[in-house]
Parts: C-alpha cells; sequence; structure tokens
C-alpha cells in the first residue's frame, strides 16, 4: 500500500515534469518498479506466470478505463471514409501481424499452433494505456491529426477486434486434445456474434446515456449529471452488460465512450467525464508498471530464449511498420506521418490480459515461453517507443503547422479540406 499509494501520489507532478524531457513517464515508473523490487523490501512476487486470474482482472479493469477515456476523447464523426486509416488497421495490418507472428511462432520458437496462434493474438492489440503521448488530448484539445487520431482510433478499435483470435487459440488448443470440431462454433460464435453484440450494445448503451446526459435535462426537470465519476459507472455498467450477454465489453465499453462524445462533443460535461477517467486510469497503470518493473527482475524473462527476443525485436522494427505500411496508402498525410503510424504500434497492458485470459482457459505447453517473450516484447516498447514519441510527435507538430496544412475538423473527411 505504501508503494502504490507514493507512486500514485507522484503521478500529481511526474507527467508534467516529463513534458520537459524528451522520455514519457510509464519508463519511470517502470524503472521504479524494477528499483524496489531489487532492494531487500520482503515485497510480494509480482510474477504473473502462477497467477493468471488475478492479472486477468487487473488488466482486464485498466484496458476497459483506458477503453472509454478513448472513446470520449476522440471528436471525428465516424464514417468509413472519414475512419478508413483506423479501420485498415485494426483489419488489413493486425491481420498480417497476426499471421507474422504466428508464423514465426510455429517455425522459429516451435511453439504448437495454438501456441502459435495466441503468441499472434496477444501482441495483435496496440495499447491505449501507454499510448497517452501519441493520442489526442481531452475533449477540447484541437490536436487531432491524423497521426494522433489514427493512433488513438486504432488502439479503441482493436482491443476487442483481436479477441476472436484469442479464442481461435483457446478453441484450437482444446481441439487438439478432444478432436472436435471447432470451425463453425467459432465463426458464428466469437467472432461474428460476440463483435456485433459488444458493437450494438455500446451504441445503444451509449445513446442512452447521452440521452440521460444532455436530452432529458433540456426537455424536462431531470436534474443534470455533475459528477464525472459517471464515467467510470458507465465503464463498468456497459463492460458487464455487454459480457452477460456474451458480447465483446471492450467492443462495447469503446463504442459507448464513442456514441456519447460524438452526441454533444462540446458539452463540458464529456471534458469533465474524461479528466476523471483519465486520472483513475492512471493510477491503475501505476500499479501495472511497477507490478511490472518488480517481475522483470523477479523471473518473468528466465523463459527468454534469444530467438524469442530476435522475434521481439523484428516484431517492434520490422513486421509492425511493414504491415501497417498498405493501410496508410493513399491517405491525407505526409510521408512522415505515415511513417510515424507505422511505427508506434505500442504493446501494453492488452497484450497482458489476453495472455493471462487465454492461459486461464486452457493450459500450454509454451506458456511460460509466451509470457517471457510477450513481457520483453512489451518491456522494448515502452522503451523503444517512450523515449521517441515525445520528440517525434512534436517535430510532426512543427512540420505541419509551418507547411500550412489543416487538420481536419471533427465534422469534416479529410477529402474536404484537400
Amino acid at each position: 500500500m505504501t508503494v502504490i499509494g507514493l507512486a500514485a501520489l507522484s503521478m500529481t507532478w511526474v507527467p508534467a515534469l516529463m513534458e520537459k524531457t524528451p522520455f514519457s513517464y510509464p519508463i519511470v515508473y517502470l524503472l521504479l518498479g524494477i528499483l524496489i523490487y531489487l532492494l531487500p523490501l520482503g515485497l510480494p512476487s509480482p510474477d504473473p506466470i502462477w497467477r493468471e486470474e488475478y492479472v486477468v482482472r487487473l488488466t482486464e479493469l485498466s484496458v476497459i478505463i483506458s477503453l472509454m477515456g478513448t472513446g470520449l476523447k476522440i471528436r471525428r464523426k465516424f464514417s468509413f471514409r472519414n475512419w478508413r486509416i483506423p479501420l485498415r488497421l485494426v483489419s488489413i495490418t493486425m491481420l498480417l501481424s497476426i499471421a507474422a507472428i504466428a508464423f514465426l511462432g510455429w517455425t522459429f520458437l516451435g511453439f504448437s499452433v495454438a501456441g502459435a496462434v495466441l503468441l499472434g493474438a496477444v501482441l495483435a492489440p496496440t495499447d491505449p494505456v501507454l499510448a497517452e503521448q501519441v493520442q489526442v488530448g481531452p475533449p477540447d484539445d484541437e490536436e487531432e491529426d491524423v497521426v494522433r487520431f489514427s493512433l488513438t482510433a486504432e488502439a479503441g478499435l482493436n482491443d476487442g477486434s483481436a479477441f476472436p483470435f484469442t479464442w481461435l487459440a483457446v478453441v484450437l488448443a482444446i481441439s487438439a486434445g478432444t478432436g472436435s470440431e471447432w470451425f463453425t462454433d467459432w465463426v458464428l460464435r466469437d467472432l461474428l456474434y460476440r463483435i456485433v453484440v459488444g458493437a450494438g450494445a455500446g451504441y445503444l448503451i451509449g445513446r442512452g446515456l447521452a440521452y440521460l446526459l444532455f436530452s432529458l435535462p433540456k426537455k424536462t426537470g431531470f436534474p443534470k449529471a455533475k459528477h464525472g465519476f459517471l464515467a467510470l459507472s458507465a465503464t463498468l455498467a456497459t463492460y458487464g452488460i455487454t459480457e452477460l450477454l456474451h458480447g465483446y465489453g471492450f467492443i462495447a465499453v469503446f463504442v459507448a465512450g464513442l456514441t456519447v462524445s460524438s452526441i454533444e462533443a462540446e458539452d463540458e460535461y464529456n471534458i469533465e467525464m474524461h479528466n476523471f477517467i483519465n486520472q483513475v486510469e492512471r493510477i491503475v497503470m501505476v500499479i501495472l508498471l511497477v507490478l511490472f518493473g518488480g517481475s522483470l527482475v523477479t523471473g518473468i524473462l528466465d523463459y527468454l530464449s534469444w530467438q524469442g527476443a530476435l522475434i521481439g525485436i523484428v516484431f517492434l522494427l520490422l513486421i509492425r511498420p511493414v504491415t501497417a505500411l498498405p493501410s496508410m496508402l493513399g491517405t491525407y498525410s505526409t510521408l512522415k506521418e505515415k511513417l510515424a503510424v507505422c511505427f508506434f504500434g505500442i504493446r501494453g497492458i492488452g497484450s497482458f490480459f489476453y495472455l493471462s485470459f487465454a492461459l486461464d482457459k486452457v493450459g500450454l505447453p509454451e506458456a511460460n515461453e509466451l509470457w517471457s517473450v510477450v513481457a520483453f516484447i512489451v518491456m522494448m516498447s515502452i522503451i523503444l517507443h517512450g523515449i521517441t514519441a515525445t520528440s517525434v510527435i512534436t517535430a510532426l507538430d512543427v512540420a505541419r503547422k509551418k507547411s500550412g496544412r489543416p487538420i481536419p475538423k471533427p465534422d469534416q473527411t479529410p477529402d474536404e479540406i484537400q
């Protein structure tokens, strides 16, 4: 409690102090976790390998809170043309990434088919928790350029879109042991039904919340909502209701937040909700980063081979950029902006959730190796992207302002300003 309390307390000042440096503040808390677990303090082990269920719940909470904040701060109206980059990133790029990593896991690491697919699935989603430096700001922030918007929307969409492939790994593992037929059930239930229910429930709940928050008080004497904690309440309710319907709660939470913000984008209450959920997100993130830093020096990397480390480096520096490039073709962006979107495929807490979720459902012989490889990639992503994010985004902002290229307004498509 003391360590977590002091670390969370420092969040009052650390982000502002780190703005003056080229580094992102998640690096600070990762290093803090490493340091305090190297000291003889007798802290409980943070190693998640033996406690999948514990990790599932903590990472699950972190991701859904972040997804609600992500939905609330996006101001660009949804349309297939307006959202073509993130929609390509969660289809073309994500599928290519899963296929490439699964192939390398199967051939290079010697994983089973289920283990290789799981490795690809857990590394597919970019992270909405650790990507604050490359995402759009609060709802009243005008800086919603192509890089910030694309990375923010991708992180919001693909945390749910990767779920069918995590289930694919689970059903492959079960089928390998029982010989049962799995393909039809997976397509109908895990790929189609859960996605449709997730998106539909999120939209309906978002519309209902928006009516209670904005329309009903104007039409009747219904009291106006005044407290930002409603964002957290809505997050938990949306996620719980959708999961009870066997839909993907991650998709529902993001869609609900996006729906609420799109109906009254300029309302001050949207800003208040976002600010509250953002504060909660930071506190949970601090806890996870300190624990993750501790796990790095207490055993989570013990099963990392040089082959696994090489795959991690290849994934971050080659596979993600190359698979993201087709999604950026023909878009309203410069070459530097395209390269930035391709490069900043930040991996983090979402990967830990998917891995712990799958291993809680089914045992795999390569479970320890999976934890080590994923932990190594997340560590490298935090360091690599954390060191480069601030300077790259600043340089892109300067270049855009010098060129005089306008940023699309929330109700504009990029084509309308060319």
